[in-house]
């Protein structure tokens, strides 16, 4: 079970069975999942969706925490807008990757950096130094908005789920959202 994570706009929370349908709304669409590492086909249907959910259950109570895994509500509303995950990368599983998947129509409205700092400072708080983020290459959205996020590049990969990946982390000290964010990867926007 993960611990309930609040921000002035979000909070995260652990993932129900019933959150099925309103999670297809994020990974039922292809705009979503043709980016997230490792791959992950689009989820096409309730019932499939309400299978991985159970899958994500079972696996955040199994992980020591920080680790984890969460349903992302928007606390004006209720609404669930995403998913965040704050989980160890192989092969060696000794860096913890934060990440976030959220509703196409929320998309560019701060969640992601709100999402990123509420699970970072979870992690900080256990004895973590540093997350990382995993971007796949050509994914210029989400290597804006880890950025934005306050992440700074550190190069890319391909040890991580066998894929070509941008490598961004974030440290205690980074936190600070008046800091300068990194000018990202050589030659890249």
């Amino acid at each position: 079970m993960t611990n309930v994570l609040t921000t002035s706009r979000l909070t995260l929370r652990d993932w129900r069975a019933e959150d099925a349908a309103a999670a297809l709304e994020v990974y039922g669409r292809a705009e979503v999942t043709r980016w997230l590492s490792p791959e992950m086909d689009q989820v096409p249907d309730a019932a499939a969706m309400r299978l991985l959910l159970q899958q994500w259950i079972a696996e955040s109570a199994r992980v020591p925490a920080p680790a984890g895994r969460w349903a992302v509500e928007r606390n004006a509303d209720g609404q669930l807008v995403g998913g965040a995950h704050l989980l160890p990368l192989p092969p060696g599983r000794e860096d913890l990757e934060v990440g976030w998947q959220l509703r196409p129509d929320v998309w560019g409205q701060g969640y992601a950096a709100e999402a990123t700092h509420a699970l970072a400072g979870w992690a900080f708080g256990h004895d973590v130094y540093e997350v990382f983020a995993v971007v796949r290459t050509g994914d210029t959205r989400a290597s804006s908005a880890v950025r934005k996020n306050g992440m700074h590049w550190v190069g890319e990969t391909g040890k991580y789920f066998g894929l070509d990946l941008q490598v961004f982390r974030l440290r205690v000290a980074d936190l600070d959202v008046d800091a300068v964010s990194s000018a990202g990867p050589p030659g890249r926007d």
